[in-house]
């Protein structure tokens, strides 16, 4: 084993460690699994010219800049699909800026190829065993059993990643501050980044979780049963005060393999008080509509997004939905409470699907 120097960067995919349990890294010809972490050198700057420590500043980083890294799979249609490789190799791709690290299998034309990180060795304990953060988790709810009746849940989803979930999930947020009301913010599935759950935080959530408070670096390919439990643990330490609203995002599209499983989950569509459906564009938004019927039986309560900044967005979605569409760049507060909270009658968004 060797000691790893002081001043590395401990980045956000490994937000359940503390750097004073960094000490030790070491050769070792150990398959990499989802979680585990490795000490690494900047060896090529691609895609990525910065990473995002787990308290969401952004450093710089530069051909030689040593740091720590997690292993992890990544699924973003805009930029790469990551998965962990199968044996440990000397260089590895950077797949996102909070310092997951593994290979990539496809990209978007649109990007750079990705920055490379050589591996200096497994980061380890003082007996040599692997960490990985995956036993750190920050949250342990101490109910086992949801009891009704419950915080009320607005959950948010979308056609895709870069719809706009996370600037409406924020505008919920502030209208339901803005009227008195305490909220809590989640983010369920995803890779590892701080900006989201930030931006809920700055726009009132007095709580901000995400997946990466349980010790994932991310939710790609994690078994359905594992993803349920996100959702559940988060459900049961914020969400058991009925006078509270628990305001909560799905990553990517409503297609993706995560976000699939849990809209098809009842213990996510029984606790649905309001469903908001975001979408870059009017076609977008129409489409996805349709799928959200006709796979998963959900009609949402309103409309934002990207699409929703736009005027005539807007009006070419009215001639196809009636659903309420609510503008999460520059959002009245007001409106957009009268749209949450309860005195508002409900749309009857669980239909029956046909199995």
């Amino acid at each position: 084993m060797k000691k790893i120097r002081k001043g590395f960067i401990l980045p956000s995919a490994a937000l359940a460690m503390k750097s004073k349990q960094v000490k030790y890294y070491m050769d070792s010809d150990k398959v990499p699994e989802p979680g585990d972490m490795v000490y690494g050198v900047v060896s090529r700057i691609g895609q990525h010219s910065s990473i995002e420590n787990v308290s969401g500043r952004i450093h710089m980083i530069h051909h030689g800049t040593q740091g720590i890294f997690v292993f992890g799979n990544r699924y973003a249609p805009d930029y790469y699909e990551g998965l962990v490789p199968e044996k440990i190799s000397p260089e590895v791709d950077l797949l996102a800026r909070s310092g997951i690290v593994g290979i990539v299998r496809t990209k978007s034309s649109l990007v750079k190829d990705p920055t490379r990180v050589r591996i200096l060795g497994y980061v380890c304990d003082q007996n040599g065993a692997v960490l990985n953060t995956r036993p750190y988790s920050l949250i342990r709810p101490k109910r086992v059993e949801k009891k009704t009746p419950r915080s009320r849940l607005i959950l948010v989803c979308g056609t895709s990643m870069n719809s706009g979930k996370s600037m409406a999930a924020a505008a919920c947020c502030w209208a339901l501050t803005s009227q008195g009301y305490s909220v809590k913010a989640s983010k369920v599935t995803g890779t590892a980044s701080l900006k989201d759950i930030l931006h809920m935080n700055d726009a009132g959530a007095s709580v901000y979780t995400d997946f990466t408070h349980f010790g994932y670096p991310s939710t790609y390919l994690l078994p359905e049963k594992e993803v349920i439990k996100i959702f559940n643990s988060l459900d049961l330490k914020y969400a058991n005060n009925p006078k509270n609203y628990w305001i909560v995002e799905f990553a990517d599209g409503i297609i993706q393999r995560e976000t699939a499983m849990l809209l098809h989950s009842s213990d996510v569509t029984s606790r649905l008080h309001r469903l908001i459906f975001c979408a870059a564009d009017a076609f977008g938004a129409i489409g996805g509509l349709r799928i959200l019927k006709e796979r998963f039986g959900l009609v949402p309560d309103a409309i934002s997004g990207v699409c929703s900044s736009s005027p005539l967005h807007v009006r070419e979605l009215s001639e196809f939905s009636s659903v309420p569409v609510f503008n999460s760049a520059e959002p009245d507060a007001k409106a957009l409470a009268d749209i949450l909270i309860p005195y508002r009658k409900s749309l009857n968004r669980v239909l029956k699907v046909a199995v």
